[in-house]
């Protein structure tokens, strides 16, 4: 029997690669060197699209595969996938939501705490040597402190669980207020910003969201408050954001996604009240796995003409 072809955007685990191979026969485009001569080449056998949702799958791509049925996303975003002509077209489109879920929330906790407690300053005060000269200064905690979350959906749920916990309590902003939860609804943004001392965005991507977290906003979060973005570097207004954090008028950030990384704004390395992190949310051997089963998962499911796991559309 004739393995379906497949095209793949961007490189995969080993574990994946070797899955899919035994499968499929694979097109890597990001090895040819002529992109266009490659899928001028192999683009009328390619049935599905494996593709990662920081690159995506544009209109212009698609068109070029006139048999394509399917795009299969390792990553919940699909913000770079053309879904309208996805969707006009009969073209099936996956994502893996849930599975990273946990480690992401994960991430923020830890990143909130690492802002809040210095965590990466006062590990390079140990090894400068500083500690045996003095003490280092005190920072904020985080147990106690009013978060507000914004965007409460599969990931700020997490969050607003881990840091109940913590004894925190919790606000949310959101389309819809969400009967289902304990937390306290906020239906407008700067009013949650003004009533937080840590700012949380776990928000999807997309125009709806884009920049949506603006210089009033920062400027409601105030001198003592920390902003932490695990969602789309889309969301935040980094000219803004990069202005609050020299002039002191937010306390700081930390950030897991940029406006244009891996390229970001070089004006970030230079702070200190900033902890960068490599949009590494979902990055454990444990959540990759699940992810890449779950792409290869609809693939299977589509090609024995079986429901789809995630579908988008």
């Amino acid at each position: 029997m004739t393995k379906p072809e497949i095209l793949m955007m961007g490189p995969y685990p080993a574990w994946d690669l070797e899955d899919l191979e035994s499968n499929y026969k694979v097109h890597k485009l990001w090895e040819a060197t002529d992109r266009a001569a490659f899928l001028s080449d192999v683009g009328g056998n390619i049935r599905a699209i494996a593709t990662r949702g920081e690159i995506g799958a544009s209109a212009e791509l698609m068109k070029s595969l006139p048999r394509l049925e399917i795009v299969s996303c390792y990553g919940v975003g699909t913000d770079a996938i053309n879904l309208s002509h996805a969707k006009a077209n009969g073209i099936q489109i996956t994502n893996t939501p849930n599975v990273l879920t946990a480690d992401v929330a994960d991430i923020g906790v830890g990143l909130l705490l690492a802002v809040a407690r210095q965590i990466p300053h006062a590990d390079k005060y140990v090894r400068d040597g500083r500690w045996r000269s003095a003490n280092m200064h005190l920072v904020t905690r985080v147990h106690g402190k009013k978060v507000g979350v914004v965007g409460m959906g599969r990931i700020g749920v997490e969050v607003a669980k881990r840091l109940a916990a913590f004894d925190c309590p919790v606000a949310y902003v959101d389309i819809n207020q969400r009967d289902d939860l304990p937390y306290t609804f906020v239906p407008d943004l700067i009013t949650l910003a003004e009533q937080s001392d840590f700012l949380i965005v776990t928000l999807a991507g997309g125009t709806s969201t884009q920049g949506i977290i603006n210089a009033d906003v920062l400027r409601a979060l105030g001198r003592d408050g920390i902003l932490i973005n695990i969602s789309r570097g889309s969301a935040v207004d980094e000219a803004a954001l990069l202005d609050a954090l020299e002039r002191n008028i937010i306390k700081g950030a930390g950030l897991d996604v940029f406006w244009n990384e891996p390229n970001i704004d070089e004006r970030f390395l230079k702070l200190e009240n900033v902890v960068l992190q490599p949009h590494h949310a979902s990055g454990t051997v444990e959540t990759r796995q699940a992810m890449g089963k779950l792409v290869r998962d609809n693939l299977a499911a589509h090609f024995a003409r079986q429901p789809l796991l995630t579908p988008v559309i």
